[in-house]
């Protein structure tokens, strides 16, 4: 199966780690939780925890969004993630 959501996007356009100051998941701040990895929505540029924390804030945003891809914001990670088909891909 072929992931239309990551074959349409364009590498020179994806939302960089690059563009954040700082690395926080915006939803855990609000509540004073913590993360493990963190996520960036590829569609609005949001920095979300990943699936491994305990809120899974990513995949929430997807599920209330439809926002489907995220990028890795770890440092040294250049994937992303597809969770409508639930496919990554590296670039």
């Amino acid at each position: 199966m072929t992931c239309e959501h990551l074959n349409n996007l364009i590498v020179e356009n994806l939302i960089s780690k690059a563009a954040y100051p700082i690395f926080r998941c915006e939803e855990c701040i609000k509540i004073n939780s913590r993360w493990v990895h963190l996520r960036i929505c590829q569609t609005c540029g949001k920095m979300l925890c990943c699936d491994s924390s305990k809120h899974q804030h990513a995949r929430r945003h997807y599920e209330a969004t439809n926002h489907a891809v995220v990028s890795s914001a770890e440092l040294g990670e250049l994937w992303l993630w597809c969770f409508a088909d639930e496919q990554g891909k590296e670039y």
